[in-house]
């Protein structure tokens, strides 16, 4: 598939906003330092020509700028490890394309999706990227694309969402729903250490992970050519699972367990190998007091599920669901706090950064082969997203194929998953293998 460029644009919020640094949070800290991509599929319909698209959407998002400016502006390193955001209404980027394929002629080719999506330049200062990046493709069929990347350092997936829903409203004309709120001070951003580190809790999910036995380092493993595949489970399949793991455990357990278990199994690991999980949990009701509605920024705090895997596999499905869900439980109010506060305690924030060009450093943080680590779209409101013609044919997440990650999203039909997975290359056919054995 061929895609051509037409034109890139800079928009800027439409009204003066508020300029000034802005103290990012420890948990903004230390998320990746990298964009993360999706892409929505439209079928306009007959009567909305594209030149009428392309404006609606640029002057959407002039407007929703305005109450979420903290997108309009840069990031910068400060000290240390650590960043800070600069709002100066600077603006985002509007890349607009042609392809001359059609909607019916994409297939789950990743490599084709990443033409949908603007990519971005690593090698730049990090100043000089913008945090938020939009392409709205044109294609023969008269169907779109619209692809979104946005920094994971200044939001998280809820924060991505309501971004994109508030948009997709202005772009019909109609008013925001619910304000953004930008004081991240409600998570300590900016403020100093208010307890010593040996009164925090122990953290194990800001250790690094296990290696493969045998192993010194994982520089071998951070080399290997990975690919992803987008799988689907039935509503059937997914109550199979449930059904599997005793039924005493939710969905969301059920598959992740089962995902788990699939991958020891295709990485051929041996049973004495140590294995973990980092499961990534929206904190914004877990706190005392929970986050103001609204709030717009990073606010996951990942925990670990870890274990031997002659236990995930020879253990009945149920066995690994119960470590994921004690790994969970324990996300708490005093557990959150104390993360935060052991987070301020480090003097150098770099060893936690995943940047999207270094990904074989030694220094940071690798969730791969032995172990895994997942995100839940599966609540969040990113489907159904209406710019004024109609509601998606499909979303996809744009490119997702770092070694062991994984999302789980809602699937086209109720109850039904779809699973964003990357793997090493070597390893995706077994995992295909025995991610369906069990559940046809």
């Amino acid at each position: 598939m061929a895609v051509t460029l037409k034109g890139c644009y800079t928009v800027k919020p439409t009204e003066k906003t508020w300029c000034g640094r802005l103290a990012l949070s420890e948990l903004d800290q230390t998320e990746q330092v990298s964009h993360v991509p999706k892409i929505y599929f439209y079928h306009p319909p007959e009567n909305c020509k594209y030149p009428t698209i392309a404006s609606t959407l640029r002057d959407s998002l002039s407007r929703v700028l305005v109450p979420f400016y903290p997108l309009a502006g840069p990031l910068h390193w400060i000290n240390n490890g650590r960043l800070e955001l600069h709002c100066n209404a600077s603006g985002v980027s509007f890349i607009e394309a042609e392809s001359s394929s059609s909607l019916q002629h994409l297939s789950d080719d990743f490599n084709l999706y990443r033409l949908l999506a603007p990519t971005v330049d690593y090698t730049l200062p990090i100043h000089q990227n913008p945090l938020l990046l939009i392409q709205l493709t044109r294609f023969s069929c008269g169907g779109i694309s619209i692809g979104l990347t946005i920094s994971h350092v200044v939001v998280d997936g809820p924060s991505a969402s309501h971004f994109i829903c508030e948009w997709a409203r202005l772009a019909r004309g109609e008013p925001l729903q619910t304000a953004s709120f930008h004081d991240r001070r409600v998570l300590r951003a900016g403020e100093p250490p208010s307890v010593p580190l040996t009164e925090c809790h122990v953290h194990v999910e800001f250790d690094l992970p296990p290696l493969l036995l045998g192993k010194n380092d994982n520089a071998e493993e951070r080399k290997k050519k990975t690919t992803m595949a987008v799988l689907e489970l039935s509503k059937t399949q997914v109550e199979t699972l449930r059904k599997r793991a005793n039924g005493n455990y939710s969905r969301y357990e059920s598959v992740a367990g089962h995902i788990w278990r699939s991958a020891c199994m295709a990485r051929g690991l041996k049973e004495e190998q140590p294995t973990m999980l980092s499961i990534t949990v929206d904190l914004r009701r877990r706190i005392k007091p929970p986050l103001p509605e609204g709030y717009f920024g990073n606010a996951t705090l990942d925990t670990v599920a870890s274990g031997l895997v002659g236990d995930l596999v020879l253990e009945p499905l149920g066995y690994t669901c119960s470590i994921i869900r004690a790994a969970i439980e324990k996300v708490n109010d005093d557990y959150v706090w104390s993360g935060i506060e052991f987070l301020k305690n480090q003097e150098d924030l770099r060893r936690f950064h995943l940047d999207a060009i270094a990904k074989e450093s030694e220094e940071e943080v690798f969730y791969g082969n032995p172990n895994l680590s997942v995100v839940s779209w599966l609540t969040l409101p990113m489907f159904g997203v209406d710019f004024g013609w109609g509601k998606e044919v499909y979303m996809r997440p744009a490119t997702h194929d770092f070694d062991g990650d994984f999302k789980l999203l809602p699937g086209p039909v109720g109850g039904s998953f779809v699973v964003a997975l990357g793997l090493q290359v070597e390893h995706m056919d077994a995992f295909k293998k025995h991610f369906y054995r069990d559940i046809e």
